[in-house]
């Protein structure tokens, strides 16, 4: 559980700072964006004004001393103006004259006066061209303002000569209250949206890693042999399907175990009968129990049980090869219709004792293959004895070799129980016994099928299966009749 929640807890923990960095490269750009407009915006608009001032100052200006002064009349006007647009701006506006005397100012909280004298550094740079700069004005302020500055000219002689100069200024300290609103305003927004991604993410890292938690949990229940414990599923995204694979995979291991486990059971039984018979029966033949007159009888018995356990390690010999992937073959050229027919002959006794017709054999004409024969022999031998096992008393079996073209196919048809819908889709399947094969075959042990489908793929051929339960099973396969050749791979140089 510690583990699962260490894991859990580093998911949201990467995603909550993949989140928090996100978060703060958006915000630090924003902010940065904003302070940037807003200063362009700030000096465009102080330079504006600044520039409207000196305008009507040109137009209304006395300048016949040779010192830029403002008429009575018109300066009024002028003063009026400015004292408007530095309430409005929230700025000081000042003018001087060339030598840096003031002219006239608005209003201010700083106390800039008449005879204030202003920096003629400040001016000069005014009346050449403007000034546009964050500083304490030369002295004046006791802390940093936006400067702007822009002359005033006269025209004198068809040009524009500069007789003074016209300055705003505004405290800095609106600019830092501004951007540390924005900052505020956007920590804030932050904050919530943070805790509500981090709810989020929260509750979807949960919900991600609840379907892992409960597989690792099912996956370590396997490993002690519980296989009863499944996934469960509620989406349809990668994680579900996932999910849903695993289940399936939990089913098919659940079904291997429980057939391994019959299997085992089986194969002890199997194992335990028949060598319980011969040692009772040679134990009697050797003690006296058993007359001699009745030791070939049982000597029959001994051969027909020794018979049984032989099958047996053929099976499981034949298993294990396919498993250790030993299981090669030795490709010839034969005649699939005499391997049928002589397949057929070998149950001749059995199917004569349960009067049983066989259809169809004297229609088979000779159809050469390339193949293993004895391979190919175990899987029409193993098709014919659960054909001669499971056909009713006096029913048919009906068989079919076809050339068709590159392949060749037989079909073995028997008629009987049949196989139930539920139960045909795992026919195949190792140590798988339908429930009605229980009952006509008690020694099978679910290998047969198995066996035939492998050799079948070995071959690069496939076998299907059909039936209708009460009527009739039919099982067919297709081989090809010449071995095929790998194609060779063209390597461009």
């Amino acid at each position: 559980m510690k583990n699962r929640q260490t894991i859990f807890k580093k998911y949201l923990y990467i995603s909550m700072t993949i989140t928090l960095l996100g978060f703060t490269i958006l915000g630090v750009m924003i902010v940065f964006f904003i302070m940037q407009y807003w200063q362009i915006d700030r000096w465009d608009g102080l330079k504006s004004n600044a520039t409207t001032i000196s305008l009507a100052i040109t137009d209304n200006a006395d300048y016949s001393t040779g010192k830029l002064k403002l008429p009575e009349k018109s300066g009024e006007i002028i003063e009026v103006t400015m004292r408007t647009l530095s309430s409005g701006l929230n700025s000081d506006i000042i003018v001087t004259d060339a030598d840096g005397d003031i002219v006239t100012c608005s209003e201010n909280p700083v106390g800039i006066k008449s005879d204030t004298a202003i920096s003629a550094d400040f001016v000069q740079r005014a009346m050449e061209d403007s000034v546009s700069e964050i500083s304490n004005f030369g002295g004046i302020y006791d802390e940093k303002y936006y400067i702007v500055g822009v002359p005033v000219r006269m025209l004198e002689n068809d040009e524009l000569v500069p007789i003074g100069a016209v300055f705003i200024t505004s405290s800095a300290t609106h600019y830092s209250d501004y951007i540390t609103t924005i900052i505020k305003i956007f920590c804030s927004a932050g904050i919530v949206t943070f805790a509500l991604i981090f709810c989020f993410v929260g509750i979807f890292s949960y919900q991600l890693t609840k379907p892992l938690q409960q597989m690792a949990k099912a996956a370590k229940a396997f490993g002690n042999g519980d296989f009863s414990i499944r996934v469960n599923v509620k989406s349809n995204d990668e994680v579900g399907e996932l999910a849903r694979a695993f289940n399936s995979m939990a089913d098919k291991l659940a079904a291997s175990e429980g057939m391994r486990r019959a299997f085992v059971a089986n194969v002890s039984h199997e194992l335990k009968t028949p060598m319980t018979t011969i040692a009772g029966f040679i134990d009697g033949i050797l003690d006296g129990t058993i007359p001699p007159e009745r030791e070939k009888y049982y000597l029959n018995i001994v051969t027909v049980e020794v018979k049984r356990l032989s099958r047996l390690v053929t099976s499981m010999l034949a298993l294990s090869r396919i498993d250790s992937g030993e299981l090669k073959m030795s490709t010839a050229s034969f005649n699939i219709s005499d391997t049928v027919l002589n397949t057929f002959l070998t149950f001749e006794q059995k199917i004569d004792e349960r009067k049983i017709n066989v259809i169809g054999l004297e229609n088979n004409q000779p159809l050469f293959i390339e193949g293993d024969p004895d391979m190919i022999h175990q899987v029409v031998y193993n098709l014919v004895e659960n054909a001669t096992k499971f056909t009713n008393v006096g029913g048919d079996i009906t068989v079919s070799v076809e050339d068709k073209g590159t392949d060749a196919w037989v079909t073995i048809t028997n008629t009987g129980a049949g196989i139930p819908d539920d139960q045909i889709g795992f026919i195949f399947d190792r140590f798988y016994k339908t429930d009605k094969s229980r009952s006509h075959d008690k020694n099978g042990m679910g290998l047969g099928l198995y066996l035939v489908k492998t050799i079948i793929q070995l071959h690069n051929g496939e076998i299907s299966a059909e039936s209708v339960e009460g009527e009739y099973t039919t099982f067919k396969f297709r081989l090809p009749k010449k071995k095929e050749v790998p194609k060779k791979r063209l390597i461009n140089a």
